[in-house]
């Protein structure tokens, strides 16, 4: 690995790790609390982990262009990459904003953006790269092979990219470390793609990433000690988009993303009003609230009696399963 790529991961992890903690103290002082609906006392957990994840992104990811640029000279795709940090930034805020208004009814339930709005809300997010025209018009999709979509892809399917991956990833959401877990191996195998197809920047903005997530996971792991939030779910999907786009990479992430395809035809089903969270039994294991599965974790919580941890490992080793799925079918098709 690159030496400026190994440091700037390295500062994103250390910065996470140690902001993350402070972060948590302030957001219990502000009140900006939720409670973790899964434990048997219900207890209060700050809910916005999403400012302590984008600071250590940003402290890598700014840390490599500095070594690249002034000590190494001038690096190529600094606008492309300018660009897709601010469409994270904005859809981060977005995401922040929807985490501090919302409330929570007396039976847990989190009220904030309707589910009409959230699509509409983020859909700005995705101007910046769509002003500069990013990615490659020529993109490889599975089953059709390369495909010249001409203009259509900066109007439309960029847009698409930023709003879909954004809130897919709020939908299979809500077991201590899910969220976080997940995305780390989602992002960190999109920037493995990227590093061994010689592109070093798109590399550096999904590992920088990815430390940052991996940092935050020891808090947000199995019991909780903060939740992620709108504000770090709807960041992840919009670096997932920003990597597929200017890595020219589509068809691997469309690979990796097999698992939220699968949430979204179970939240279809219930007409996107299901929750993934399950009810707790006196052994501490996990039931599934429904007759009918309608997400991912229920899939699990109907195969035997596991519990939430227990859940969240067993999903991201069926994500590690999909990328090495991805790896081999991009190598092979």
């Amino acid at each position: 690995m690159s030496l400026s790529l190994l440091i700037a991961v390295i500062f994103s992890f250390v910065t996470t790790f140690f902001l993350t903690p402070k972060f948590i103290a302030y957001l219990k002082f502000i009140g900006l609390t939720g409670k973790d609906m899964q434990k048997p006392k219900k207890p209060s957990v700050p809910e916005m982990g999403g400012p302590a994840v984008i600071a250590g992104f940003l402290a890598g990811i700014f840390l490599f262009i500095w070594i690249k640029v002034f000590l190494y000279g001038k690096l190529n795709g600094l606008v492309e990459l300018f660009a897709a940090i601010t469409t994270v930034l904005i859809i981060f805020i977005i995401g922040m904003l929807d985490d501090i208004s919302a409330v929570r009814k007396s039976n847990g339930k989190r009220i904030g953006l309707k589910q009409w709005q959230k699509p509409l809300f983020t859909l700005p997010a995705s101007v910046p790269l769509v002003a500069i025209m990013a990615g490659n018009s020529t993109i490889s999709l599975p089953f059709f092979g390369s495909v010249d979509v001409g203009i259509f892809y900066p109007l439309v399917l960029v847009p698409i990219g930023v709003v879909g991956a954004s809130n897919a990833i709020n939908m299979l959401a809500g077991l201590n470390g899910l969220e976080a877990g997940l995305g780390a191996v989602l992002t960190g195998a999109l920037g493995i793609y990227a590093y061994l197809n010689g592109n070093l920047l798109v590399a550096a903005f999904a590992l920088t990433f990815a430390s940052a997530l991996l940092a935050f996971l020891y808090y947000n792991w199995y019991p909780a000690k903060i939740f992620p939030g709108d504000s770090l779910c709807y960041a992840i999907g919009a670096v997932v988009a920003s990597i597929a786009i200017l890595g020219n990479m589509e068809k691997f992430a469309l690979y990796c993303f097999i698992p939220w395809f699968l949430e979204f035809i179970l939240k279809a089903r219930a007409r996107f009003r299901a929750e993934s969270f399950g009810k707790l039994r006196k052994d501490g294991t996990l039931q599934a609230p429904y007759t009918k599965v309608y997400s991912l974790t229920h899939v699990f919580m109907k195969l035997g009696k596991f519990r939430e941890s227990e859940i969240v490992m067993l999903l991201i080793i069926f994500e590690i399963i999909i990328v090495l799925f991805a790896f081999i079918m991009v190598k092979c098709i």
